[in-house]
Parts: C-alpha cells; structure tokens; sequence
C-alpha cells in the first residue's frame, strides 16, 4: 500500500499521524503550508521562541486561525486543532505526539531536542542538517538504542541524494559519484550576510518579501552549506569524500557525466564513490545552461558490455564512453517535501536517509585573519565557513565543527583560509551538543 494510500486510511479510521514541529521559520513554514492539504496528519503542536512569528507565519501560509485556538496538548488532540508555545518540552513530553519535526537551524539545540525526544519515545524528522553534520552517525545510533526513527528530511537534498543513491544501489548500479549544484564561484567563500543577496541573485526588495535571513542564505552561497549537506550525504551512504575540500567542477546536466568521472578517464574525482557539488557557473563567471543549480544527481556505470548496450538502445545520456549515466532531478522543493519524511517514518518506520557510519566532517575555516576575543559567529556570518574534510583528516588536526563555531571565543591568531581545531577556541564542554560530539569521536 502507498504512503498515501496508509494516510487515507488513517483519515478515514480517525487516527492521524500526530505531529510537533519545533522551529515554525522559512523551512518551516513551508511544511506547514502542506498539512492541512495531507490526509492523515495532524499537527499538534508549534514550539517556537517566538509564537507570534509562527502564528504570523501560519496566516501567511494560509491557515484557518481559528484553528491555533488550542490551550494545551490535550485540548488539541481533542479539537483537531493547534497548540503553539514557546516551550519546546511541552512537545517532546506530550505522549500524544508521534513524530518531532526539528525544523529550528539551530545545531546545538537540536541535539538536545533530538536526544530529549529519543528519551520520550518519539521519531525525529531533523531538518537541521547541521546538527547532523557534526554528529549525526551518534544520533542515528541513540534513535536506535531507543528503538525509535531518526531521519533527515525530505525536500532538503541530502534526503532526495540519498534516495537517489539508494536507487541506483538497489538496481545493481555501483554508484561512482552522487551530490548537487551549487552557483559556485571560490571568492564566494569570503561573502558575509552583507554581500549575499548581490551573488544570490535577488534583491533586497525580493528577500525582505519572502522573509528570508541572509545568514542562512549565506550559509548556501560561501560552501558551508554545501559542505555540511555533503557531510550528511557521505555519513548516510559511505560515500568518500574529496582529501582537501570540494571541487565544484562546472558542468550542465548534460556535462554531469563527464565531469564525475575518476581523473584516470577525464573527470574530476579522486577515485570512484565519491560526493561532489556541481557548479552551474564557468569560472569566468559565465552561467551554464541547463544547469542543476537546484537540484541533485547520481552518477553510475555500466559494469558489462550488456548494461552498456542498453543505456545505448534506451538513449539513456551517457559520457562518451558509454558507461557513465547520471540520473538527475532539476529541483527540490525544501520544506514542501518534508511530508515524505513524516509519512515513511511514521507508517513504513523507514528514515529517508539515516547516518551510519563518519566518512565526512565540516570544518569551521576562517574568512578572515581572526584574533584572540574574536567571537565566532557560526555558517553563513562574517567569520567562518564550512570546509568539507575527510572525518579521519578532521580527527586527526582536532578540527572544530562548524556546528559547533557558534558564540564561540578564539583564543589564538587564526589566519584567513586556515581551519580551526580546538584548542584555537574556548569551547562550551557543558552542552549536549559537545558532548555528544566528543562521544562519537570516541566511538569511531
């Protein structure tokens, strides 16, 4: 039976999927823009620090307001309708609630979320990639010791790479390569939440109008974002890593397969199995058509003579070899999708990517000369950017976690380009977050 086929029938018999979102922001309204047109969910409850943008951000959206009326959990539940607090806990405790939706972007809050609803028997859709980024494989393996889901969300891109991945293994195909586009060019690496709307391509008119934050955009456009979804990917498949950081090799659709080759046979990668981000910008600047600025890919190869006649008869768009065929998706829609998530994990008890082992890692690296009593602002801000590294490269330097860059003191001259370890920073040891952390470090 379908996912959407099991949400009907948990319409018609009354017994929806129960729902507490934590974080009701951009990605989040999105998702919420979606509930009330699925079947078979309910959404109990809103955690926000501020109830009044969700509630804004719920009539944006399109909600009937009198359905946020709810005083409690229980008279939620009751009404069919919605409790919205400031007080997270009050979801994660609630025994009505099946599923958390962590949807804050905030990485060190969202472990204490994630373990605090492992604890009390919930499934997680994580949205903060981030949080996983640094120590996702030690999430998944808590959410399983607690005999619950855990999950990366579907609509983000690493869920959608994941599922590509999955395909193509599934198959019988080797994956070779497998990640998404970016618009890339290297001096983006320096860009600050004051430059970002310019290199993004909107105005500020346009940001302001869809209630955008330019730090997290920023977080998409100087790599770390890239780097951290690459991360969650590499964690999730066993998928290798590029020794010193991404490449971003320009390429349209129609180029993805040439370019995604071993550089033995004229492509880009180290060696076979690897992620890689995909630039839809010549390094002169110029914008590639057809690109997949938006979306994501896996590459795969014919291992014998037949599968490659085949890609041959079935037109399928290959390199000139023969043997390389990408299989693509143009767009993703971000928190549109996130109801995939919900739905497997709830009804098939299935994640939508799930970390298990630590290939990958994000370093913070400087944007700048940093000097002792410099705070650290974390992805997307004025002083640090997210470079992926081999998790054995980052063990071994002691490097510090872009997660884990944020509000943090430095405590040593750090030059531009360099990427911190530890000891270039007085860290917090008190939070769940670095504990957690030092955990998995332990742990592989």
């Amino acid at each position: 039976m379908s996912l959407y086929q099991q949400l009907q029938e948990r319409e018609i018999s009354q017994k929806p999927v129960r729902i507490g979102l934590i974080g009701a922001g951009k990605f989040g309204a999105m998702y919420l823009a979606q509930i009330p047109r699925t079947p078979g969910v309910h959404l109990v409850g809103i955690a926000d620090l501020s109830p009044d943008a969700a509630r804004t951000n719920l009539k944006r959206v399109g909600w009937d307001m009198n359905r946020i009326q709810a005083k409690s959990i229980e008279m939620a539940v009751q009404e069919k309708s919605c409790f919205i607090t400031d007080d997270w806990t009050k979801l994660v405790n609630a025994p009505q609630i099946d599923v958390i939706v962590e949807c804050t972007g905030n990485p060190i809050a969202a472990v204490e979320h994630c373990l605090k609803a492992f604890s009390q028997g919930k499934h997680v859709v994580n949205v903060t990639v981030e949080a996983d980024a640094f120590c996702g494989p030690l999430l998944a393996k808590k959410a399983k010791e607690a005999n619950v889901i855990y999950s990366l969300a579907f609509g983000d891109q690493p869920a959608l790479i994941c599922d590509l991945v999955d395909w193509a293994r599934t198959c019988g195909f080797p994956v070779v390569a497998a990640g998404r586009g970016h618009k890339w060019l290297p001096h983006y690496a320096d860009s600050t939440p004051d430059t970002v709307w310019n290199h993004y391509g909107l105005s500020p008119e346009q940001a302001v109008r869809g209630g955008l934050n330019p730090k997290m955009f920023n977080s998409f456009l100087d790599g770390s974002k890239p780097s951290i979804e690459s991360t969650a990917v590499a964690n999730a498949t066993g998928l290798l890593v590029p020794s010193n950081g991404l490449l971003y090799p320009p390429a349209s659709v129609e180029d993805i397969p040439v370019v995604t080759r071993p550089m033995s046979e004229g492509g880009h990668l180290e060696q076979k199995g690897m992620v890689e981000v995909i630039s839809s910008l010549e390094k002169d600047g110029r914008t590639i058509p057809y690109d997949i600025r938006m979306g994501i890919w896996v590459t795969v190869e014919a291992e014998t003579e037949y599968i490659k006649n085949c890609f041959e008869e079935y037109k399928a768009h290959t390199d000139p070899s023969g043997r390389y065929f990408t299989l693509y998706k143009r767009w993703h829609l971000i928190g549109l999708e996130v109801g995939m998530s919900v739905a497997s994990v709830a009804l098939r008890k299935e994640a939508t990517g799930v970390p298990y082992c630590w290939n990958a890692d994000v370093v913070a690296t400087a944007k700048r000369d940093l000097n002792p009593g410099d705070v650290l602002d974390g992805e997307g801000g004025y002083t640090v950017w997210g470079k992926l590294l081999p998790a054995k490269k980052s063990s071994q330097m002691g490097g510090l976690p872009l997660g884990l860059a944020h509000q943090v003191k430095v405590v040593r001259p750090v030059k531009k380009g360099q990427s911190l370890c530890w000891d270039d920073v007085a860290i917090d040891k008190t939070t769940d977050a670095y504990r957690v952390r030092k955990e998995m470090e332990a742990m592989f």
